[in-house]
């Protein structure tokens, strides 16, 4: 069994992809439309994967609507950045900043933060002392 992607749906799928591209640094790999479906499937990788069969996380605009509930179930995903304060700096620059932290994980070795994309998904961001 191997990690394929994560899917998150989008109200607005260009404003998504350019925050997951500028913002996250993300590679867009693919964007289809599926006109029988009403709807467009988007396909990006995280900098520092590679290869078109790595992880992914798939954005899916759903044509004609611009919002979800995200309901209570949902918690966040993650990615590791090599250095939080290059990447506080990066993020500032584009505009945005942390919805919490960066703070000290329980383990006091990881630094943790949260960013929230534009749909309101949570995004955690961990630096790991020992990475």
């Amino acid at each position: 069994m191997r990690y394929l992607h994560t899917m998150i749906r989008t109200g607005d799928l260009d404003r998504s992809i350019a925050f997951y591209r500028d913002v996250l640094g993300f590679r867009l790999v693919s964007r289809s439309d599926y006109p029988d479906g009403e709807f467009t499937l988007a396909f990006l990788q995280a900098p520092g994967d590679s290869g078109n069969d790595g992880p992914m996380l798939e954005l899916t605009y759903n044509w004609g609507v611009s919002s979800y509930d995200l309901g209570k179930g949902y918690g966040h995903v993650a990615f590791k950045v090599e250095s939080m304060d290059a990447f506080a700096e990066k993020l500032r620059a584009r505009g945005h900043d942390f919805s919490w932290g960066p703070g000290k994980a329980p383990n006091g070795r990881t630094a943790i933060a949260f960013i929230v994309d534009p749909d309101g998904y949570q995004i955690e961001l961990i630096e790991r002392a020992d990475a």
